[in-house]
């Protein structure tokens, strides 16, 4: 599911391929895998997504990634958007039972490396400044602050939190395709 369906490296053209960790599977979602998706935000996120912002990423077909394990679990979910050149990741989660083991910075990567293989010039994301553990990860991934947005975030008692607008420009790294074998039909 891309906004660059041109390209056949995009997430439609994959329905299965090797994720970014040995034993996990990426796949596109879709409309029978929300039920579970949204269990999983709500698990995670004290504000989490509604239902109808993940349906609603489908039916824009925002490229919307699922990371399984062997059992058909589903370990984390990413929803992107391709803008002009670059691709802007809406939403990353990890289930709360696979966190602190690397999961989220593997699919960072992975991420990453497909639009960067599919022509992106970098990624642009937005994250709480109180979201301390998602800051260290974006920062040590390579993000640079380079806005705010404010009042974007709801946040307790009716109030609203600022976003961090971070950005990574793919220029400014080596290649990095690893991970990438299993969009291209590869085995690991």
């Amino acid at each position: 599911m891309s906004a660059n369906p041109g390209n056949p490296m995009s997430a439609s053209s994959v329905a299965c391929a090797a994720g970014p960790l040995r034993g996990l599977r990426a796949r596109s979602a879709t409309s029978a895998d929300l039920p579970r998706i949204v269990a999983i935000e709500r698990e995670i996120y004290p504000f989490p997504w509604t239902p109808g912002n993940f349906s609603d990423s489908l039916a824009a077909s925002y490229e919307f990634w699922l990371f399984e394990d062997d059992r058909g679990d589903i370990v984390c979910y990413a929803v992107s958007m391709w803008i002009p050149d670059e691709i802007h990741l809406l939403n990353l989660g990890v289930a709360a039972g696979w966190q602190r083991r690397g999961i989220g910075r593997a699919v960072l990567r992975w991420l990453c490396a497909a639009a960067r293989a599919r022509g992106a010039q970098g990624m642009l994301l937005e994250v709480r400044p109180s979201n301390m553990e998602a800051l260290a990860l974006y920062e040590s991934s390579g993000f640079a602050r380079i806005g705010v947005r404010r009042r974007y975030y709801p946040a307790a008692d009716g109030a609203r939190e600022d976003a961090w607008v971070l950005f990574k420009r793919f220029a400014d790294e080596p290649t990095d395709d690893a991970g990438l074998a299993g969009q291209r039909g590869d085995d690991e």
